[in-house]
């Protein structure tokens, strides 16, 4: 039994949310430890020492060629085995925001029918073409086999932050493949009842690109995802990475209308259902 799992949050130069994800970590009941890259290339923190791993938001080497991919070199060049391992034995692996870009970039998500961590999609510019800030609510898969949305039935509200985070899969049969396996594991919903809605300001309502498969629409998908895709899972279920920001919402007083007496939705949840799930021995 692990009653507190010790999980690895990843910190490379730029990486800001880092302390958010510990904060979300510690209070679902793990043992978050911050490490930086440079820590694990100098084997002074082991893999083989956690039971999870998060990849947190920010802007990791500053972006410099492009939303994650600096960290994905890492992930596929410097520690491409020990990843593997940890993937492959089953531990839970989240990537969220700049993290998830970095899991598509290393082609550890959506991961391939061949196995052979080959991209398959990618995150591009949002489809309006300039960073988005806002609170979206995300539905979770109840056919997925997520660990991290394991259980859970209601909508999650949490905010976004990227300007890179439009989900496409290479082609159609990449898609169809998503589907059919459960991996779209959250997806954007349009906004109202029990989370409100946030008004686009006057004179932006404009539709999104053309060929974006959008069926929520803007600012509710907010970057025009493929299929209204927020969050994807590997096949097995252990690695999720999503755009939106679950670390941000983990108190009620959180919620951008806690004054007004609005609650609900806390991305604890998933840090809370890996947990959880590590705790009774996955």
């Amino acid at each position: 039994m692990n009653v507190h799992p010790r999980i690895l949050i990843l910190h490379a130069s730029g990486t800001n949310r880092d302390h958010d994800a510990a904060a979300a970590c510690e209070l679902a009941g793990g043992a978050p430890e911050i490490v930086h890259v440079n820590q694990l290339r100098a084997g002074e923190r082991r893999w083989s020492d956690y039971q999870m791993l998060v990849l947190p938001g920010g802007f990791s080497y500053g972006d410099a060629l492009g939303a994650g991919r600096l960290v994905a070199l890492d992930l596929n060049v410097y520690f491409a085995d020990e990843v593997r391992a940890f993937v492959e034995s089953g531990k839970p692996v989240l990537g969220i925001c700049n993290g998830f870009q970095a899991l598509v970039k290393a082609g550890i998500l959506p991961g391939c029918e061949t196995g052979d961590m080959a991209q398959c999609a990618t995150l591009a510019r949002n489809a309006r073409g300039r960073f988005e800030c806002r609170w979206v609510t995300l539905i979770p898969n109840p056919e997925s086999p997520c660990l991290f949305t394991c259980g859970l039935s209601e909508p999650i509200y949490c905010p976004v932050a990227h300007g890179e985070g439009n989900f496409i899969p290479r082609d159609d049969a990449v898609l169809t493949a998503l589907r059919a396996r459960g991996q779209i594991a959250l997806t954007y919903r349009e906004q109202g009842g029990m989370f409100g809605r946030e008004e686009e300001p006057e004179g932006e309502a404009q539709p999104l690109l053309s060929g974006s498969w959008s069926s929520v629409g803007y600012p509710d998908n907010p970057n025009g995802s493929v299929a209204d895709i927020a969050g994807i899972c590997n096949a097995q279920g252990n690695v999720l990475g999503l755009m939106p920001h679950p670390e941000n919402h983990i108190y009620p007083w959180q919620h951008p209308r806690w004054t007004r007496g609005e609650r609900g939705g806390l991305g604890l949840a998933l840090f809370q259902a890996a947990v959880r799930a590590l705790a009774c021995g996955v």
